[in-house]
């Protein structure tokens, strides 16, 4: 009975120091078991590290390396949808390819898509000769964005991704240029899609290529990104994915199991963070000169929010840009200032600054004091 009794205490003092003990983050991360070389999650819209392992130490990516070429092309494409035709010195490259031949032509849009789909090294090399001049013009092109993007320790050499002395960059900066590009509306939609359709010029057609990405398939909210394999790197992957309105960004570089270390990493990072709504029905008012109301109401634009790590939207900083200010009449919907959105002394985001759509106060008052202010308005403009 009394040894009965003895062990019972025994164990509920063990229990009981087993809830008093400080929880050890650094162990819980340490359970996160990767077969990674180097890995890391981030917040997509702030660049903070959910979590990581080696996330800044300098190795090959493989096609990740796309993602920048296929961006490149895109945003070159928005002003025109340039016509390539394919060049002698664009198709001879080995690995995977979308089987681009010679004399063939097509949009920019369409090399982006045999980039980002079934990794076509002809495409990243047809990119790069008609938008550089040469591979080497090209490599400056990307390193100059690497640069605006904030990967400070990222060289690009080639636009496929194919091995090459001095072509390296870090999962931390992978990670950076992943969540950059999916802010390209027409690189979200082509890496987002487990198949596209490219369309040719000469010959006039359209091709269906399928996305290799597997995590497309098997992660619940996954928005594709980019995979990658050389000998030298391994294999390499940037994934991106969304749930409640949280957007994170994976990366693995050199790893033997990268679907499940994604998952694992995208995992762990959804129960980290949180999306925090900005400018819910904000509103403020401004002084109108001229109209037949006093003042107009301004709001926020769009709805907007920041996926953050819980318990960091206090560190969320506001800076309204508007007008003293304005003069009717004003135009229905019209931008008239903006905010942005700042996080640790960086710009994060930004909304325009609208005014109301209540018609009364588009129409000018046609009163003397209008015309006066009117008049000297128009004389020192």
């Amino acid at each position: 009975m009394c040894k009965k009794l003895f062990s019972t205490l025994f164990m509920a003092c063990i229990f009981i120091s087993f809830l008093e003990s400080p929880i050890n983050v650094c162990a819980a991360q340490d359970e996160l078991s990767l077969s990674a070389q180097s890995a890391v999650v981030i917040c997509a819209d702030t660049g903070e590290v959910i979590y990581g392992k080696n996330q800044n130490e300098k190795r090959p990516m493989a096609s990740t390396t796309k993602i920048l070429t296929s961006l490149l092309a895109l945003e070159a494409a928005e002003s025109c949808d340039r016509e390539v035709t394919i060049t002698d010195k664009m198709v001879p490259v080995e690995g995977s390819s979308m089987y681009l031949q010679l004399g063939q032509k097509l949009p920019l849009t369409s090399l982006a898509k045999g980039m980002l789909t079934v990794s076509g090294n002809d495409a990243a090399n047809s990119v790069a000769i008609f938008l550089g001049g040469s591979v080497e013009g090209f490599a400056k092109l990307m390193n100059e964005k690497a640069k605006q993007i904030g990967m400070n320790n990222t060289n690009f050499v080639t636009p496929s991704g194919l091995d090459a002395e001095n072509h390296y960059s870090t999962a931390y900066d992978m990670a950076l240029l992943g969540a950059y590009a999916l802010e390209n509306q027409s690189f979200y939609d082509i890496c987002s899609k487990r198949k596209v359709d490219v369309p040719f010029i000469e010959p006039c057609e359209i091709r269906t290529l399928y996305n290799e990405n597997r995590l497309l398939k098997r992660y619940d909210g996954c928005i594709g990104i980019k995979t990658g394999f050389t000998k030298r790197s391994g294999r390499c992957l940037v994934s991106g994915a969304e749930r409640n309105r949280c957007r994170l960004v994976a990366v693995t570089l050199n790893a033997g199991d990268d679907w499940n270390d994604h998952e694992k990493l995208l995992d762990y990072g959804f129960l980290k963070v949180e999306s925090v709504p900005l400018d819910e029905c904000e509103c403020m008012s401004l002084p109108l000169v001229g109209g037949n109301v006093d003042e107009i109401t301004v709001f926020a634009k769009d709805d907007m929010n920041l996926t953050l790590l819980k318990g960091q939207k206090d560190k969320i900083e506001k800076v309204v840009k508007a007008p003293q200010f304005v003069y009717a009449p004003i135009e229905k919907g019209k931008v008239i200032g903006k905010i942005e959105y700042k996080f640790e002394g960086k710009i994060i985001a930004t909304n325009d600054l609208i005014v109301s759509t209540d018609e009364n106060i588009f129409k000018e008052n046609k009163n003397l004091v209008s015309k006066i202010i009117g008049f000297f308005k128009g004389f020192f403009n």
